[in-house]
């Protein structure tokens, strides 16, 4: 039979059905789930109770596969990228430490137009420019600057200078490298990691984005690259990268400007465990097909030992491995726009967008994100959803293999740890109180690591 033979049955008729088998239960009390993001998730979802799809400008057959690469010396971290990209990696990801590193050097032999290069500047946009020869900016045509100062500041609690010279360097450093595909970028990731609802995650993202916007409208680059930490449940995650799309083509409409959203996508630590941390595989994989799903633009996998060892072959290899299976052996590029037509995605990307729009409005009436960063109301509404997060974790509500169900108690990590796997407390005067992040299952950890 073809399934235009089959009659076709209404929203209504379908819910009429359901609330028959209910005997008399309440269908919004027993199957209607409220998320702790305060999002309504139904039962069954259906084309004539729809709204309207947000268009999302993306073709999810474009993302590209990164590796980050910690730049501590230039010959070793040329090569590394080197074996990265023979490995089947398509876009490196170089920290750099300091101004110093001769850029030169660094991209020799990486001659493929089609590889993505990231610069992340761990330092003021000022020091780069001291040190950086221009011309090599005009050869690469696919490089991106990750310079994030306001980023900076809710990491460290300070900017780097002052606000008045970071954000003068990174207007000068606009100046200065004509043809960088990106000069500024916005670190959400942060926000997910400290314990933010999806919600505050875009919305603050959106707001951070609107301080550079504001400074920097006339001398936009090309694209402005989000980076962005994705969790563990599954639908939400893509409908959150989609509603970050919606929302920065939105806000751009209002400056009359076409820089495009580019995301940088990688899996959350915060639900990550040392326990069992063979499972970080499993949920890493789950994570990575959102980000794919969700439009990003180059996802970068965490090894599942990335918590405890430092970095290391075996680790990269898995995590690589990861996204080769995901591109070429489960075609999940192969794809233009997979999820739509999926109502259920398509209801929460509204959701997500909506909400956040709301919230961002918020913001900027009460005087914008650094107003609210700097009077400490941002850490706040992190630090209450984290709480109530942690506590719905605690109570078993919440639930992470190895940790709350099968745990293995004779498994031993102490003597396998080569890092610090917790936050660690560094007291000093800072602007602002910085957003730290933290894992979910680090007290459980302490408790067990105490008892080996």
């Amino acid at each position: 039979m073809k399934f235009d033979e089959f009659d076709s049955q209404s929203s209504k008729a379908w819910k009429q059905r359901i609330q028959y088998e209910l005997d008399g239960a309440d269908f919004n009390t027993n199957l209607v789930w409220n998320s702790l993001e305060g999002i309504d998730v139904k039962p069954f979802y259906h084309a004539d109770s729809s709204e309207q799809t947000l268009p999302i400008p993306h073709q999810s057959d474009e993302w590209k596969i990164g590796e980050y690469i910690y730049v501590q010396n230039v010959k070793s971290a040329n090569k590394k990228a080197l074996e990265c990209l023979s490995k089947g990696t398509e876009s490196i990801y170089f920290i750099l430490p300091k101004a110093s590193i001769c850029i030169d050097e660094l991209l020799n032999g990486i001659v493929d137009s089609a590889v993505r290069i990231y610069l992340e500047l761990n330092f003021s946009a000022a020091d780069f420019l001291t040190e950086i020869d221009t011309k090599i900016f005009k050869s690469h045509s696919t490089i991106f600057l990750i310079s994030d100062s306001i980023g900076h500041l809710c990491k460290s609690g300070n900017w780097y200078k002052n606000k008045f010279k970071d954000f003068s360097d990174t207007l000068g450093l606009c100046s200065a490298t004509e043809g960088v595909k990106s000069v500024f970028s916005v670190d959400i990731a942060q926000y997910q990691n400290a314990g933010a609802a999806i919600v505050q995650q875009l919305a603050y993202g959106l707001a951070h984005a609107h301080e550079y916007l504001l400074e920097f409208k006339n001398v936009m680059p090309e694209e402005v690259v989000f980076k962005v930490a994705v969790g563990g449940n599954y639908f939400f995650e893509i409908a959150k990268l989609q509603a970050l799309r919606w929302l920065w083509n939105s806000l751009i409409k209002d400056y009359d400007l076409s820089t495009r959203c580019h995301i940088i996508a990688e899996p959350s630590k915060r639900n990550k465990t040392i326990y069992e941390y063979n499972v970080n595989m499993l949920r890493t994989m789950t994570e990575i097909m959102s980000a794919a799903l969700g439009s990003s633009d180059t996802i970068i996998n965490l090894p599942y030992d990335v918590l405890y060892h430092k970095d290391n072959e075996f680790g990269r290899r898995i995590s690589r491995n990861q996204l080769l299976i995901l591109k070429h052996e489960s075609k999940f590029s192969a794809v233009t726009n997979p999820t739509m037509g999926a109502y259920y995605i398509e209801d929460l990307t509204n959701q997500f967008a909506e909400k956040a729009l709301a919230l961002f409005k918020d913001i900027e009436k009460q005087g914008g994100f650094l107003k609210q960063l700097i009077d400490g109301t941002i850490q706040k509404k992190i630090k209450e959803y984290a709480k109530k997060e942690q506590d719905s974790f605690d109570n078993n509500n919440q639930e992470l293999v190895g940790i709350h169900i099968q745990q293995n108690t004779n498994e031993k990590i102490k003597e396998q740890l080569e890092l610090y796997p917790f936050v660690k407390h560094q007291p000093r005067k800072t602007l602002i109180e910085p957003i730290i992040g933290k894992r979910i299952a680090e007290s459980i950890e302490k408790k067990r690591l105490g008892n080996e």
